[in-house]
């Protein structure tokens, strides 16, 4: 830990994307893997107007905008073997993938969910193969909807129907997908029933995919994957708790929840400062380490470390944004880390780093759109678990 704290505190504004015309927060951001080492990285981010801004990850200049969308878009991610494919859901029952090669405002491929679909999360796993989404609750009905992603390569054409569905495992928004990083059929969802479900994709059914149920008995906000193997799971929830379990210890005599943190507000001690709620985490690999961001809605950036003990800080970033941080990408390799908040600012941070424009903006904090569907850090939620 001494050592990424070491990392952190060398961490300085490197570049900034220039604000685009209409500005708007920042939501969800990937970073696209490079096919060949020399290639470039592109960055696409989800903002509040509907629209997708892709830009270069060295010089975050910007490339091109896709804002053909009817709906709320939620989440945004790459394609893992090619990197020009960038896929993202929206809240009008697609998800749509569009080659960042070509100059159109066409999709190359959308994958259309069922009529009454509302899709407000998504994730493509490490094969390229599948692709999930998660819908919202309509009536008493919600919905995993899986497709077969590899159309869009063999006929980039039409529209795409859906494999199959999950129906039965929650019953309220499912607010978040994540794939394991190394096993394609292994995925975990997130919803507002409080529910973190692990499913193996590969069994015939629904009842014989469910591994693993965790409860974190608050509204889920973020999922993802931990630990040697990748055999764990945590989830923030909207009231800012944290819940940290091993599904390795499922056929074991040992308790599978490793932490449950009600309110990471009240229990992470922040000298001179305040943390106002989470972003997401981030597994350090190399330290064997699962670490947290949060923040300030001032725009400071803690990074929180994790361990069964509790969490502590490791350390924090000022100086940056002027508005709440809303996704982050950090890149192990070369120790660098992108920032996008609801100043719409777009922030890439590298160690040792000096900015080179001088002329640091007021405060942006602007009014959107996108308070109709986000994630909400108050408790206007708390009606929706009882």
């Amino acid at each position: 830990v001494e050592k990424i704290e070491e990392q952190l505190a060398s961490l300085r504004i490197a570049k900034r994307s220039t604000l685009s015309e209409e500005p708007a927060y920042l939501l969800d951001l990937d970073v696209s893997k490079p096919a060949q080492s020399e290639s470039t990285h592109f960055v696409a981010v989800s903002c509040s107007n509907k629209s997708i801004r892709v830009y270069n990850r060295e010089t975050l200049n910007f490339l091109r905008e896709y804002n053909s969308h009817p709906g709320i878009l939620n989440g945004v991610r790459f394609a893992h073997a090619c990197d020009s494919l960038v896929f993202s859901a929206c809240s009008d029952g697609t998800v749509k993938c569009w080659d960042i090669r070509l100059a159109t405002q066409k999709a190359v491929q959308v994958f259309s969910g069922y009529p009454s679909n509302v899709f407000i999360s998504f994730d493509i796993n490490c094969s390229d193969v599948i692709i999930c989404a998660g819908t919202e609750k309509v009536e008493k009905d919600t919905f995993l909807v899986f497709w077969d992603a590899r159309s869009v390569t063999s006929c980039a054409s039409a529209t795409e129907e859906p494999l199959g569905v999950y129906s039965e495992s929650h019953n309220d928004d499912i607010t978040k997908i994540c794939f394991h990083p190394v096993k394609p059929n292994w995925v975990v969802s997130g919803s507002t029933d409080g529910l973190v479900n692990v499913y193996d994709i590969n069994k015939d059914n629904e009842d014989d995919a469910l591994i693993s149920t965790c409860n974190s008995d608050s509204s889920v906000s973020f999922t993802g994957w931990s630990g040697k193997d990748y055999k764990q799971v945590y989830c923030m929830t909207h009231d800012e708790g944290f819940c940290w379990w091993d599904i390795a210890q499922l056929d074991t005599e040992e308790p599978i929840t490793l932490l449950h943190v009600l309110d990471v507000r009240e229990t992470v001690c922040v000298e001179n400062d305040a943390l106002h709620y989470l972003v997401g985490g981030l597994y350090h690999e190399k330290a064997d380490k699962l670490f947290l961001i949060g923040g300030t809605s001032t725009g400071n950036i803690h990074l929180l470390s994790c361990s069964t003990d509790g969490l502590s800080l490791v350390g924090t970033l000022c100086g940056g944004h002027s508005a709440t941080v809303r996704s982050f990408c950090w890149n192990l390799t070369d120790e660098s880390l992108l920032t996008g908040g609801e100043d719409a600012q777009l922030l890439l941070w590298k160690p040792g780093a000096v900015e080179r424009s001088l002329t640091k903006k007021a405060s942006m904090k602007i009014a959107s759109s996108v308070q109709k569907r986000v994630r909400v850090h108050n408790s206007s939620l708390k009606s929706r678990q009882k």
